[in-house]
């Protein structure tokens, strides 16, 4: 194969068709501000468990709203609750009890509940 300096990338689309959005979908029910969160990311520069770990409430908003589970599963449970982020918030988003319903579903999915 002749190399001409550049290589394709992989598809990086995203299809909000093909994900599960069980854990949004339970959040709302629990947390409806969720849906005013526009990712700034103020939540996740607050945040205490994101200075030792890649921990990032706004990644598992943004996970949860593509129906990605595998990843939010894996981090979700890393909080330490300390409320840095639900002071930071400018859009008024109760994120503890985002994070609590978030992992509450997270729970029921690893359980087979849901």
């Amino acid at each position: 194969m002749i190399n001409f300096g550049y290589t394709i990338q992989t598809d990086r689309q995203i299809d909000y068709d093909g994900g599960n959005r069980r854990i949004l979908n339970a959040v709302r029910k629990g947390e409806p501000s969720v849906d005013w969160c526009m990712s700034c990311g103020t939540c996740s520069s607050s945040c205490t468990a994101a200075v030792s770990t890649d921990y990032s409430l706004r990644k598992l908003i943004l996970l949860a709203r593509r129906g990605i589970e595998e990843e939010i599963l894996k981090s979700v449970f890393r909080c330490r609750f300390c409320g840095k982020c639900i002071n930071a918030c400018p859009r008024g988003v109760n994120t503890r009890n985002v994070i609590y319903h978030m992992q509450l579903a997270a729970s029921k999915i690893q359980n087979h509940e849901i």
